[in-house]
Order: structure tokens, then sequence, then C-alpha cells
């Protein structure tokens, strides 16, 4: 009979404690739900980064080469800011407007 109580009671203790830890697992500080979360905004960090370190190695190629020769400057002076070299000719090309015929080349 007192083999059987301690049984029982070793059996309760057994099962309040595994309600208790199952209760800090699901709804506790720290629980399932938050670590996954954390995971993935740990992931999304890690892409960002990525994109980050990628986007300095373009840049730091860029100031490189900024220092290291004047074809990338005229380059970005033609481009971004429309310089022509002295004796050079430019010409735009408009695109038409939707709905409205080329106009004739004069010929």
């Amino acid at each position: 009979m007192f083999r059987l109580s301690l049984f029982r009671s070793i059996m309760l203790l057994l099962l309040i404690s595994l309600i208790g830890l199952q209760y800090r697992l699901w709804f506790g500080e720290a629980n399932l739900a938050e670590v996954q979360a954390l995971q993935q905004e740990i992931e999304r960090q890690r892409a960002e980064n990525d994109l980050l370190v990628n986007r300095n190695h373009q840049l730091d190629a860029e100031v490189k080469d900024l220092k290291q020769g004047l074809d990338a400057l005229e380059e970005r002076a033609r481009n971004q800011l429309g310089m022509v070299k002295e004796g050079e000719s430019f010409f735009q090309l408009v695109p038409a407007l939707p709905g409205k015929p080329p106009a004739d080349s004069g010929q």
C-alpha cells in the first residue's frame, strides 16, 4: 500500500513537472514562437547584410577605378553630366510620342 502511494506521488510529481516544462516551452519567456520569429529575423538580416556587402564591394571597385584611371571619370562625366569633349558632336535622339507619326525626314 505504501509502495502504491509512493508510486502515485512520484508519478504526480513527474506529471506536474512535465506540465510546468511544457508551459514554459509554449507560453513562457523565449517560447518556441518567439525563437522562430527571431530566427526568421536573423535570416532576413543576413540576406540584407549580403546585399550590402556586395554593394560595398562594387563601390570599392568603383572608387579604386576612379582613383587609378581617367577612363571611368570620363565615362561618368559623359553619362551623368552630359559632357562632350572639345571637337565632338553630340546627337540626341528623341523618341516619337505615342499616337503621333514620326516627323518627315525632309526627303
